[in-house]
């Protein structure tokens, strides 16, 4: 298995996840500026990650069916409620919830300079969607519930594009989230976990 990431990207999310599974994957990096590695375009054709490739060359794209794939494989460690349960379609609302309005809410930011004016349009909607997460998180101590899944793995990748300090020479939004309580003692939760530390530690950020 393979999987093809950029330091601090949003593939940080399916790495922790084959950390907390304990499951086995070659890291390879991924430059988009200088186009390596030169077979990146054969694995995905638009050109971003994360891509995983499996042992018989199958190769899966986007993260939030990855880090469901990857918990499929080892249902017991619970990281993806059942398939058909009412559970699992709350992850995948989440899931969504984070794709569509939390991952593209942080582009003009992350580009800034591109974007323009259009940045003062787009914080005040992201600063929105964060605080109704900080919302939901002062009733459970992770997104989707009592325990922590994919949906974190995946808020954790995110989130960091503003939080976290080792962003300098990589992603960095401006935006802060100070006064988010909840959602500063989430990330610091997540953060300590080992099989974050793993994958921050493997890509650099750490």
């Amino acid at each position: 298995m393979k999987l093809y990431y950029m330091p601090a990207a949003c593939s940080l999310s399916p790495h922790i996840v084959l950390n907390e599974l304990g499951i086995e994957a070659e890291l390879i990096p991924v430059d988009g500026k200088k186009r390596l590695p030169a077979h990146f375009d054969s694995v995905n054709p638009l050109g971003y990650v994360p891509a995983l490739e499996l042992e018989d060359g199958t190769v899966l794209t986007e993260g939030p069916a990855i880090v469901q794939y990857l918990a499929d494989l080892k249902p017991e460690f619970g990281l993806a409620p059942a398939n058909g349960t009412f559970a699992r379609y709350r992850l995948q609302q989440w899931l969504n919830f984070l794709s569509s309005e939390i991952h593209k809410g942080f582009i003009p930011l992350l580009y800034a300079r591109l974007a323009g004016p259009y940045v003062e349009t787009a914080r005040p909607k992201l600063e929105q969607r964060y605080a109704h997460i900080d919302a939901e998180l002062a009733i459970r101590p992770y997104i989707a519930g009592d325990t922590f899944t994919v949906a974190d793995a995946y808020l954790f990748a995110l989130t960091g594009w503003g939080q976290a300090p080792w962003l300098t020479s990589y992603y960095r939004a401006d935006i802060h989230f100070d006064d988010l309580p909840n959602l500063r003692a989430w990330y610091e939760r997540v953060a300590a976990r080992p099989a974050v530390q793993r994958a921050l530690k493997a890509e650099g950020l750490h």
